[in-house]
Order: structure tokens, then sequence, then C-alpha cells
């Protein structure tokens, strides 16, 4: 199913925008899931689609081994997610937010012994959690990010 917005170009509806829908994640939650599908997308197929109040880095020449260090860059992210949240919510992330799974068939990868309809319930539960945390992960790093930039660097000799 796709979901069309005036004057932008038609989006397919994931699970992440039923939870948002339902009232089961934030916003803030359905923000993070979009910009680790970002990442994940430029890492692996190496295109990026960018959000409206994108601001371009001009600090970067725009040639073959900056798109390479950039795309390696994006990796890296990726992994630091991996090594925050676990394998176990990366596995999540990929089954929800790249093949585009139902909770109903994640349910019956993760869970084959128990019946489809627990199944579901239970991966449901743990990826609203998963995105939760995926957004706290997020805004802890940019706020660590922002205040490591702000900091001032000790000037290695005495002035005066």
């Amino acid at each position: 199913m796709f979901k069309s917005s005036p004057g932008k170009p038609a989006k397919e509806q994931t699970v992440v925008d039923a939870m948002l829908a339902a009232g089961d994640i934030s916003q803030d939650a359905a923000n993070a899931a979009d910009r680790w599908f970002r990442v994940w997308q430029f890492a692996y197929n190496g295109y990026k689609e960018f959000s409206e109040n994108h601001v371009p880095n001009t600090e970067i020449k725009h040639d073959d081994l900056s798109w390479l260090m950039t795309r390696a860059d994006a990796v890296g992210d990726l992994y630091d997610v991996r090594k925050a949240l676990g394998v176990c919510s990366e596995t999540r992330l990929r089954a929800m937010l790249v093949d585009k799974m139902s909770f109903r068939k994640i349910g019956e990868c993760m869970f084959p012994r128990v019946s489809t309809d627990l199944a579901r319930k239970k991966i449901a539960a743990q990826c609203a959690l998963l995105l939760e945390q995926l957004s706290e992960y997020y805004h802890n790093a940019d706020r660590k990010r922002r205040r490591e930039k702000e900091a001032c660097t000790p000037v290695p000799f005495q002035v005066g």
C-alpha cells in the first residue's frame, strides 16, 4: 500500500507508519527509523534521498574518493548502532525497513514454534521498544557530536 501527500511522490507504507498511526511509537521514533533506513540505503546501495531540511556539506570535495569515504562513514554509523543496540536489533530493523516485512512475517521467522498471532504481538512490542531506543540513541549521539563541535581546543603553549 502506498501513502501520498500533495506535491510529494508516493511512499510505500511500512509497519513503522502503522505503529505511528496507532500511537504505539512517537514521531521521534519514526524519524529515527527513517534516518536509519536512509543511512542503510546509502551505505549498501550508494544512493541517498535527502530530507526537505537538508543542508549540503560544502566542506568536502565531490569526487570518487570523497563519495567512498562518505559511504564508509555511513557503514560506520550502522556499526555504531549495532554495537549500541545489538545484532538482534539490527535484524529487526532490516526486516521492518529494508525487507518491508509485516509483523506477521517477521514473527513467523523469529518465533516459528509460537502461534502466528502471539508471534506477531511479540514482534510488534519488540519493534516499538527498539524504535524508541533507536530514537534515544540518535538523540544522545547528536548531543555528543554537538558538544564535541562546540568544545574549545586548548592551546599547547602559553599566550601572552
